[in-house]
């Protein structure tokens, strides 16, 4: 911004005339996804109120909770699914046995259990393949009920939209991976973060 005040002032001494300047500074998000990443904050912040609402009113009675959507409910339950499972999904890359995929969603890789570290030994003894596969599933089928109710609250999105969302969700996971996990690029290649 600096070097474009400058720039004019030099101009306007110098006596030259400029027709048009456009100037337009983009940011590093596009504007749809700051709409999905704006949508799924919100629904993150319903999901916390409905588990800080007080049960009882002032007089100790029991309160019903407010009505809810069923498709309220299903998001609130999966953002609560995914946060349950959060330490196993963490584990998992750890060991590289799931990744990011370029869809938002986590991919499974085989469960090598021969080259495991001392402080995840126990912990990878505790599942079996059918185990993992469905913890996994579960994850995958809540992150989907996620992206879908961050569409349908969001006016300007519509289903056809949902690769896009599902684009921006892959982003946001990619930028939440930790260093040494499998994450897989826009071309479908397979590499561990840095």
């Amino acid at each position: 911004m600096k070097n474009l005040l400058y720039m004019m002032i030099i101009i306007g001494v110098s006596g030259c005339t400029l027709a048009k300047v456009n100037v337009e500074v983009l940011s590093e998000r596009t504007a749809l996804e700051n709409q999905v990443l704006g949508t799924y904050n919100a629904l993150d912040r319903e999901m916390l109120l409905v588990a800080s609402v007080r049960g009882v009113d002032s007089e100790g009675n029991i309160k019903p909770s407010r009505p809810k959507s069923r498709e309220q409910q299903d998001a609130i339950s999966a953002i609560q699914l995914i946060d349950f499972h959060s330490d196993d999904i963490s584990n998992f890359k750890k060991l590289q046995w799931v990744g990011e995929n370029n869809t938002g969603m986590l991919e499974k890789f085989t469960m090598d259990k021969e080259s495991i570290p001392n402080d995840l030994q126990k912990f990878s003894g505790r599942f079996s393949n059918a185990e993992f596969s469905s913890i996994i599933d579960q994850v995958n089928s809540a992150r989907m009920v996620i992206m879908q109710r961050v569409i349908d609250m969001n006016e300007n999105l519509r289903d056809k939209d949902m690769p896009e969302v599902r684009k921006i969700f892959a982003k946001l996971n990619v930028d939440n991976a930790l260093s040494g996990e499998k994450i897989q690029n826009e071309n479908g290649e397979w590499y561990e973060k840095r």
